[in-house]
């Protein structure tokens, strides 16, 4: 905790800033005359850490409908590469 006057607060304002965010320091008093008046913090972080596997159980895969769209891509994209052969390209 480090206090520091208005006039110095003003002045300074970025590297006491900066001072929070890297951790160096966890408490700023700002004093007015020589009575503290106002205090800097690091203000915590609201997002949550992502968890991975929330969906775990939760969503299922059917090979056998993939398998058939499978097929169908494939047969469209055989007539596709026998039309252009039989155009000459």
């Amino acid at each position: 905790m480090v206090q520091v006057n208005m006039h110095e607060a003003k002045t300074n304002f970025s590297r006491l800033i900066a001072a929070i965010k890297s951790g160096r320091e966890t408490e700023i008093i700002v004093a007015q005359n020589g009575v503290p008046t106002a205090r800097i913090v690091p203000i915590e972080n609201e997002k949550k850490p992502r968890k991975f596997g929330f969906a775990k159980g939760r969503l299922t895969f059917d090979y056998e409908a993939f398998q058939a769209l499978d097929a169908e891509v494939q047969a469209v994209f055989d007539e596709s590469i026998e039309r252009d052969r039989l155009r000459g390209w």
